[in-house]
């Protein structure tokens, strides 16, 4: 099979690239760089069954050229990280609506199935907890900066669920939830790693809000996992389906977990979210997914612990793994959770 990933230069697209090609699959990604780094996919360059573009999805072009290539597509191109998202609100909609609108026109030319990772952003202020995927969505005000991620998300699953109802497109759609593992980069505010960074070298970990905010963290290779039954699945089609880990631990909780791991000496501190982000940020209580539904259909269930989802990371940045590259630069004051 040929796969098309697109954003696969990023973390879990590099992660998903490996799994696609260990199968014994062929796979080209299609990648601009903005969030993504050409360090995460070096170690695929010379396999011969993998090929790359440096080039946006806003490329129609390019695009379809890629499309007439492939026999299905993972979409994972999108903006990342609360820091772009509250900065740059313009580039995140247009980024992730007319990108996937992009993708998705020039797939149904030729019928191509297609994944569309969307995020457990899209819940926004919901209290339905565990979230389902027949749950309500609750958005917070336009006004607010961080929620235009969470609709130009939604939007995204609109317009792949309509594709599929109205032309037949065969569409599949993913919320995905805090993923983390090794390469994962903590410039655009993913805590784990912020954490472990900072706490291998003594520095204060920073905690926004008052910490009791709660999250599931999965093992990317569990979600790359999910990724490709997904799309082997024929009855996957025009469904929505949570993937993440149902182990939930507080933003303070983890922060005392990473310095424990790391035997680090780091001081915790508390940031206020205006201080952080913006005036007026608002943050989820608890982001937990109910997984019953790709649990039912693909026997999926989590393989990594915490823990040992820390100790990949740990692990990683002490540069002690085959594709490690610890970051060095000071922590921005940013954070994903």
């Amino acid at each position: 099979m040929k796969v098309l990933i697109t954003g696969g230069a990023g973390f879990i697209g590099s992660h998903l690239s490996d799994a696609y090609l260990e199968r014994g699959d062929e796979v080209h990604i299609l990648d601009d760089l903005s969030t993504g780094s050409i360090h995460n996919i070096a170690h695929l360059k010379n396999h011969p069954r993998f090929s790359y573009t440096i080039d946006t999805v806003h490329n129609r072009a390019v695009v379809a050229e890629l499309v007439d290539g492939c026999d299905c597509i993972v979409h994972l191109a999108a903006a990342v990280g609360v820091k772009l998202i509250v900065e740059s609100p313009v580039k995140t909609i247009e980024t992730n609506v007319h990108g996937t609108e992009v993708v998705l026109a020039q797939a149904n030319k030729k019928k191509r199935k297609v994944l569309v990772a969307s995020t457990s952003e899209v819940y926004g202020l919901s209290t339905e907890v565990p979230f389902r995927e027949d749950g309500n969505l609750v958005m917070g005000a336009t006004n607010k900066g961080r929620w235009s991620y969470a609709c130009s998300k939604a939007i995204d699953e609109f317009l792949a669920l309509a594709y599929w109802r109205e032309k037949r497109l065969p569409t599949v759609v993913v919320r995905l939830f805090n993923t983390v593992g090794p390469r994962q980069t903590g410039q655009y505010g993913m805590v784990i790693p912020n954490f472990v960074r900072e706490a291998l070298a003594n520095r204060p970990l920073q905690v926004f809000g008052d910490g009791t905010q709660t999250r599931c963290f999965g093992y990317v290779g569990d979600v790359v996992g999910a990724l490709v039954k997904l799309m082997d699945e024929e009855t996957a089609i025009g469904e929505v389906f949570n993937i993440g880990s149902s182990e939930e631990i507080s933003i303070l909780d983890l922060a005392e977990r990473v310095k424990m791991l790391t035997n680090s000496k780091s001081e915790i501190v508390f940031v206020p979210y205006e201080e952080a982000y913006e005036v007026g940020f608002e943050d989820m209580p608890r982001r937990v997914p109910d997984i019953t539904k790709i649990s039912n259909l693909t026997g999926f269930q989590t393989t990594y612990t915490l823990d040992q989802i820390l100790e990949t990371v740990i692990t990683f940045m002490n540069g002690s793994a085959p594709d490690a590259k610890p970051e060095t630069a000071q922590a921005e004051k940013v954070q994903v959770a």
